[in-house]
């Protein structure tokens, strides 16, 4: 199965199908219905990405060094070949929050990028989601969520979102760059059975993880601990540009089932590094093709080439759609009972 990873002949009708954008099931009724709440918005809009990377101490797992503390020179040559021969898609989102005193609506941008034979076939879907507390409200309309918790309620329907967009229009025999971690507060169990689904359509999944507080490694790695501030500290002193360091097995104390396994990547000087993490089944069954996709990802940096904020230019453009998507909902239409003020902000993205 994993030999067809290489040159594989590519359906035309199926990547022409990528070339569209989605809207989720009732979403214009959403919208109206929210916009009739008459919204007592007292807050900017806030345009974003998911908030779920949080820090995690040598509390939350054990770590296992791979092969000892070292550094490996990755090489953005064979990156650029290796792109040549393979499919990889790339995935983002972006969000949009209205917080009102009735609760919160959020808009939700997802966005995959494939990349065949150096041409790229985007496809997006756009969701929106209104959670509030209010018994009352939420009676009202099975439009409107009643949640408790409507962060951890929005993450979850995020989570079940994105799975399901990523697994009807992935292609088969391809390599996956996603925007942030595999474990991340209640969305780790919903990122683990992603990458289980995946493996079963030949696809390499491939998580990076741009910042982040986390101290796994210095706090649980002897001769490191009581040096560093995080692991991007330590990792930014011991890496040279276009060094990757060995990898790191995470595991939960709690649930064994979150683990991954990471390493960090410094692709400039002068700039801080990142975290580029996938699951251990994930490691055993591509283990001949993990080199060639660290420089595949040091390759896509390096030809984005933005010093100041590196990042896979693929997973960039792929956020590019996603932000423009968002663009063409008329926010100030939908909520146009509210008391919403239009930003500097808020008018660059078309609210």
């Amino acid at each position: 199965m994993v030999n067809t990873l290489f040159n594989r002949k590519l359906d035309p009708e199926k990547l022409k199908k990528l070339n569209k954008y989605i809207v989720q099931d009732k979403f214009h009724e959403k919208m109206e219905k929210i916009g009739k709440l008459n919204l007592s918005i007292t807050q900017s809009p806030i345009q974003g990405g998911i908030g779920i990377i949080g820090t995690q101490s040598f509390n939350d797992g054990k770590i296992k060094v791979i092969d000892g503390i070292t550094k490996i020179h990755l090489n953005a040559k064979n990156g650029l070949k290796f792109s040549k021969n393979v499919l990889f898609t790339s995935y983002d989102e972006s969000k949009l929050s209205f917080n009102a005193l009735e609760g919160v609506a959020n808009i939700i941008s997802h966005s995959l990028l494939a990349v065949a034979k150096d041409q790229y076939f985007p496809i997006s879907m756009l969701t929106v989601n209104f959670y509030t507390r209010s018994v009352i409200l939420s009676k009202d309309s099975d439009m409107i969520h009643y949640s408790e918790n409507p962060e951890s309620d929005s993450n979850r329907d995020y989570a079940i979102d994105r799975n399901d967009f990523i697994q009807e229009h992935i292609l088969d025999d391809s390599i996956l760059l996603v925007d942030g971690p595999i474990i991340g507060g209640n969305l780790s169990a919903y990122s683990i059975n992603l990458i289980k689904q995946l493996h079963k359509k030949n696809v390499i999944p491939f998580f990076i993880v741009k910042n982040s507080d986390s101290n796994l490694v210095t706090s649980n790695v002897d001769i490191l601990k009581d040096q560093y501030n995080s692991d991007l500290h330590w990792a930014y002193d011991f890496l040279s540009p276009g060094d990757r360091t060995n990898f790191f097995q995470y595991i939960d104390r709690v649930n064994p089932n979150n683990t991954k396994i990471f390493c960090y990547i410094k692709p400039f000087d002068k700039t801080s590094p990142q975290r580029v993490e996938l699951h251990p089944e994930t490691f055993s069954i591509y283990r001949d093709y993990i080199n060639d996709i660290l420089d595949l990802i040091y390759y896509l940096v390096l030809v984005q080439g933005d010093a100041k904020n590196p990042q896979v230019r693929t997973i960039a453009i792929a956020e590019r759609y996603a932000r423009e998507i968002i663009r063409t909902v008329n926010t100030r239409k939908a909520f146009r009972y509210s008391s919403l003020i239009p930003t500097m902000n808020q008018k660059r993205f078309g609210v």
